[in-house]
């Protein structure tokens, strides 16, 4: 699980972030750090509008990235590149 988005309106989301951006995004407005996740660097997009579309692909796409570095070798080769 690297995104986690709710299916009702507003489509508020939740991602796993690196370290530093954790610390950015976690003060930034529309942004607080995920409930019961927040210990593991994910991050709860409270105010969806205030993502721009670009900004939420990079983020989406280094989310995945950050959870498949934790995968175990045989995972990470079944996923390909």
């Amino acid at each position: 699980m690297f995104f986690v988005i709710s299916l009702e309106p507003p489509h508020t989301f939740s991602f796993k972030v690196s370290d530093g951006d954790f610390e950015e995004l976690s003060t930034r407005d529309g942004f607080i750090p995920a409930p019961y996740m927040a210990r593991h660097k994910w991050v709860y997009a409270e105010k969806p509008s205030k993502v721009k579309q670009k900004e939420g692909e990079k983020y989406i796409k280094e989310s995945y990235e950050l959870v498949k570095a934790k995968l175990t070798k045989k995972l990470r080769d079944s996923l390909g590149s």
